[in-house]
Order: structure tokens, then C-alpha cells, then sequence
């Protein structure tokens, strides 16, 4: 039996990583039942089909649907250490998927919008600008329509009613995600957060209100000053939204901006190994930046970045996660982000640019449904906690199942 090698080995995924205990532990699979195989080094390959269980010495071991809950039942006994099944559940909803033959790698296609704002003082301008070329060449290479708003002078629209008219070109509804990146200065008057644009500025309510009708992924990026108000206003399901600040009293130029415009494509942000940035590896490594500079600088910081992904508006900051895992709780209980912001990658790998959208689109549903689960293990039962894994795991498993196999199985 095959075992993912030792601590911080990239056959351990990102998903996986970030449910281990010590984030990056040793995880080994030796002596587990032969449900599992390495056939990747970074893959771990489950499957369903109607026939028997083939010989466990193949590529690729299939296992019949009518034994999975067996298998997986007797699996979970094997295991010393429960907390590892956890683990394994987010390993599997990272497995590698089969493409469509009708799908073509161009649907995996994101818009990014890049607004930039009023410059003010020369030197801040010409810093801006700089971070609007750095996310050009990312979208170039990750094949993302890129549109800009801020550089064109011969424009008949204010930048403000340009911004409005091109969110009402873009389709509400689509698998692929609509990503807004503000760069600039913003300011707040106590009751109402600004993006400061050439000509009128930009409120929190009113790009809240522009952005309604949207039912796709959005990541929106707020590198600006006194952002904060923008999370609470624009928080949703299915958003990833990040603040180059905590507060809107967190005036002072924010640096922000400048970091996370390298981390989104520096591999050294790619925490988990696995060839892609996501965007909390990026908000993690942008952050981490930050809180270099004022400490070399021997200054008190005046920004604190948050990132919210699960529509509560709140946000959670970077120095509350452990690898890409959240780690500290709330006082007040409320669930903490990370999970839907890991799934956000501007430049894909070459394989999950075969998996088609809508086939990514219900994996990345899935691997959602196991992080809430294990968000609330401690209120459940064993018995229900397994059994409800149990079952994303299988959806999970047939995702991956090779087209064409046999679906004669009543269970699928």
C-alpha cells in the first residue's frame, strides 16, 4: 500500500492540509484497507462501479457501489486516530475529475475588472498604476478577459458611470467568476465608505446595489483605504470578498494593495504546493507582507485586511488561520471564512483547466458541504457525523467515476 509521504509533502492537498491538526502533519495511509491508492503525487483515487471490486494492484481501483458503505465503515475502524478520516474527506474532493469531451478549456474563462482610482499624490499614481500592469500580466496568463476602468482620458463617461454600464454588460448567471479588483484611495465619513474615482466616487451601497442581479462566483478586492465598510455591505453566498482594512477609521494610504497584487502570482503564496494561488493563499501572503513592513519599519500598522467567503459579513483576518486553515474561533460563535476563498484560483493548473466548469462548480459544492460538516462536528452525534460523511464522500467519488461506466447500480 502506497502512503502520502511525510510533513508538508505536496501529495498532501490543500484540502486535506487544512483539516490535519498540526496543519502540514504527518499523514500516512500505510495499513489502511485498499480503498485507497496513490495513482498521482498528488492524487488519491476513489471510484464507483456495478462490478466486483477489481484486483487492488490496478492503476485505477474501482470499487463497487453496493460496498462502498462496508468498505467505508471498516475503513473508519481501522483508523487510530479518528481525526484523520476528516482529513481524507476534504483529500478526496480534491481528487482530479474527468473531463468532458464536449467541454473546451476556454469556458474556463473569468472576467476581471480592474478599477483604478484617483491617483492624488504623483507617487501613489504611479504605484496604482504598477499594480493594475501586475494583475494584467496574471490575467494574461491565466487566459482572463481583463477590462480596465481608470487609464482610458478619452472616455464620455465619468469612470464612476462606466463602472456602472460595463457590471450591467457582464452575465449575471455563469460558472465562471466575475472578479472586481479596486485599486486607490477610499475614504469614510462614519456613515458611508467611498472608492475615490476620477469625477464621482464610488459608495459601498451603490456597487452593492449594482451587484443585486448577480448570481455567479464574484471575488471583489478592495485594496483601498477605509475599505472595511465595503465587506459588510457586499458580503453574499458565493462571494469572496477582501478589505485592505478592519475598520473605515483605518484612513492612512494602505499597502496592502501592492502586495496583493505580487502574491497572486508569486508561487511562493502557493501554500499548499498543489501548482495554483488561490485567492486565501494570496490574502494570507499579501497580509503576512504587510505585517513585515511595519514591523521593519518600526511603525504601528494602520491596516488589517479581512476576508469574508461566507456571506455573514464579518470577515476574519489573516493572523486567525494556520496554513490555510482558520484556527482561532469567535466569541460569538460565528462561523469563520476560508473555505470558499481557497477554491478561487486566477491562474489554473493545466488540469483543473480540463474540468469543465459545471463539473468543478458541483465539486467545489461538495467540498463546501464537508468543511461546514466538520465546522459542526462537535454538535452532532458520531454515528451522524460519519454517516453524513459517508455520503459526500461517495458524491465525491462519483464525480470522478469514468464516463461510459455502468449505472445499473440502484444506490447511484
Amino acid at each position: 500500500m502506497k502512503s502520502v509521504p511525510g510533513a508538508r509533502s505536496a501529495a498532501v492537498s490543500a484540502a486535506a492540509r487544512s483539516l490535519l491538526p498540526g496543519a502540514g502533519e504527518v499523514f500516512n495511509t500505510t495499513g489502511l484497507p485498499p480503498l485507497l491508492r496513490l495513482r498521482q503525487p498528488r492524487s488519491v483515487v476513489i471510484g464507483i462501479q456495478t462490478g466486483p471490486l477489481i484486483n487492488t494492484g490496478a492503476s485505477a481501483p474501482w470499487i463497487d457501489a453496493r460496498r462502498a458503505s462496508a468498505l467505508f465503515q471498516q475503513f473508519v475502524r481501522s483508523l487510530t486516530h479518528l481525526t484523520y478520516l476528516t482529513s481524507l474527506a476534504l483529500l478526496f474532493s480534491t481528487l482530479p475529475l474527468p473531463a468532458s469531451a464536449s467541454a473546451s478549456p476556454t469556458t474556463n474563462r473569468p472576467t476581471v475588472l480592474l478599477i483604478l482610482g484617483a491617483p492624488g499624490e504623483p507617487e501613489f499614481g504611479s504605484n496604482f498604476v504598477e499594480q493594475v500592469h501586475l494583475w494584467e500580466k496574471t490575467c494574461e496568463k491565466g487566459n482572463a478577459k481583463t477590462l480596465r476602468i481608470g487609464l482610458d482620458k478619452n472616455s464620455d463617461l465619468t469612470d464612476h458611470d462606466l463602472l456602472k454600464q460595463t457590471l450591467a454588460e457582464q452575465p449575471t448567471t455563469h460558472t465562471d467568476p466575475l472578479w472586481l479588483v479596486f485599486i486607490g484611495h477610499g475614504t469614510f465619513d462614519g456613515k458611508e465608505a467611498r472608492f475615490n474615482l476620477r469625477g464621482p466616487d464610488l459608495s459601498d451601497a451603490e456597487l452593492a446595489e449594482w451587484l443585486k442581479p448577480f448570481q455567479r462566483p464574484i471575488v471583489l478586492i478592495n485594496c483601498a483605504s477605509a475599505s472595511a465598510p465595503f465587506l459588510k455591505k457586499l458580503s453574499a453566498t458565493n462571494r469572496v470578498v477582501i478589505t485592505a482594512t478592519r475598520s473605515g477609521n483605518e484612513l492612512n494610504y494602505a499597502r496592502f494593495g501592492e502586495y496583493m497584487a505580487k502574491a497572486i502570482a508569486d508561487p511562493a503564496s502557493d501554500l499548499d504546493k498543489d501548482g495554483e494561488v488561490s485567492v486565501l493563499e494570496a490574502f494570507l501572503m499579501a497580509s503576512r507582507r504587510v505585517t513585515e513592513f511595519y514591523k521593519t519599519e518600526g511603525r504601528l500598522a494602520t491596516e488589517h485586511a479581512l476576508l469574508d467567503d461566507n456571506g455573514d459579513g464579518l470577515g476574519t483576518p489573516a493572523d486567525w488561520f494556520r496554513g490555510g486553515r482558520a484556527v482561532k474561533k469567535a466569541k460569538d460563535g460565528a462561523s469563520l471564512d476560508g473555505a470558499r476563498a481557497s477554491q478561487f484560483h486566477l491562474v489554473l493548473s493545466p488540469e483543473e483547466r480540463a474540468v469543465p466548469p459545471d463539473v468543478r462548480a458541483r465539486r467545489d459544492a461538495l467540498e463546501l458541504e464537508v468543511a461546514k460538516l466538520r465546522d459542526v462536528k462537535s454538535q452532532m452525534t458520531e454515528d451522524d457525523y460519519y454517516r453524513q460523511l459517508e455520503a459526500a464522500l461517495l458524491k465525491l467519488a462519483r464525480l470522478q467515476e469514468p464516463q461510459g461506466s455502468s449505472t445499473n447500480d440502484p444506490a447511484r
